[in-house]
């Protein structure tokens, strides 16, 4: 059950550090209003703060983010990342077209202009997938609400996936946006929709892999959870009928070092069998990174 270290690993959720508190901070002004608690609104440099320590993502004006996140990828054996499509993460892919591909973050409730900017991005940037935050979306969108099938519609249109949130919700708001329930009526409609998980899907664990099974197109990602809080439930699928459906998400350097991530990984009871394709082989397929990177190499070609 030995972790490979020479795989050249695809971690689907790698950002850049901010290079102020400040600007930390209003990174989360899209949810915001959502929060009440005196505790979120006037102490917390980000909404999660109480369930993370030592988080890694503030550094000098003076550094440079990309080459700083690049580095700390080679020395763990990343090879490729995932990443927003955020100014940092354009710059990324454009200076660095073999190392990383990007996502874009989708509000249902911005109807036909999500749509837009999705055709926009997949055009101009070559998207890989969407992602959206239930919970976080002001107001609150349910993953199975009206809202988000045109969404759905768009991903199965322009045939990628779409990341979602599950589970209890970190920030202090309602969590009933992400009740892990939901999924089960989305992939009845959707059945040519691929759906990845995120976030834990906690707690309700036990559904997820039920729902796992049952449904071809929906999958998991470790997103936000170190390697030693990983759900047990989910590394018992991944050993056995799972192993093409968990895939690796390091959620750096948001919330946690590769440090932490790469010390406690080895330590997860994967089979050797599962290990490639939770680090590489599942997201290269889920997301067709591989054809993305060809993509990019014929266009600068």
């Amino acid at each position: 059950m030995a972790m490979p270290t020479d795989i050249g690993i695809v971690d689907l959720g790698i950002g850049f550090p901010y290079q102020s508190v400040e600007e930390k901070k209003a990174a989360y002004d899209f949810f915001r209003p959502l929060l009440k608690d005196a505790q979120s609104v006037e102490e917390f440099e980000f909404p999660a703060q109480y369930m993370f320590k030592d988080v890694p993502d503030v550094v000098a004006p003076d550094v440079d983010p990309v080459a700083w996140v690049l580095e700390k990828m080679d020395a763990f054996g990343i090879r490729v990342a995932k990443t927003h499509m955020s100014p940092k993460g354009i710059r990324a892919k454009a200076e660095h077209p073999d190392r990383f591909v990007l996502s874009m973050g989708v509000d249902p409730n911005l109807g036909m202009d999500t749509l837009r900017k999705m055709d926009q991005a997949k055009a101009e940037h070559d998207i890989v997938a969407v992602t959206c935050f239930p919970c976080g979306c002001f107001p609150q969108v349910a993953v199975d609400a009206k809202l988000m099938y045109p969404i759905y519609m768009k991903c199965v249109e322009l045939d990628i996936p779409i990341c979602i949130n599950g589970g209890i919700v970190g920030p202090r708001m309602p969590s009933w946006p992400q009740e892990v329930m939901r999924f089960d009526q989305v992939c009845y409609d959707f059945p040519e929709l691929k759906i990845v998980m995120m976030h834990g899907a906690e707690p309700w664990t036990a559904l997820a892999v039920k729902l796992m099974l049952k449904w071809p197109g929906l999958h998991y990602m470790t997103s936000a959870f170190a390697p030693k809080h990983y759900p047990k439930d989910i590394i018992n699928y991944a050993n056995t009928r799972g192993s093409d459906k968990v895939m690796y998400c390091g959620y750096f350097p948001a919330g946690l070092t590769l440090e932490r991530q790469f010390s406690d990984m080895p330590k997860v009871p994967f089979k050797d069998e599962v290990w490639p394709k939770f680090l590489r082989e599942n997201a290269l397929r889920v997301f067709k990174i591989g054809e993305a990177l060809e993509r990019s190499a014929k266009s600068r070609a």
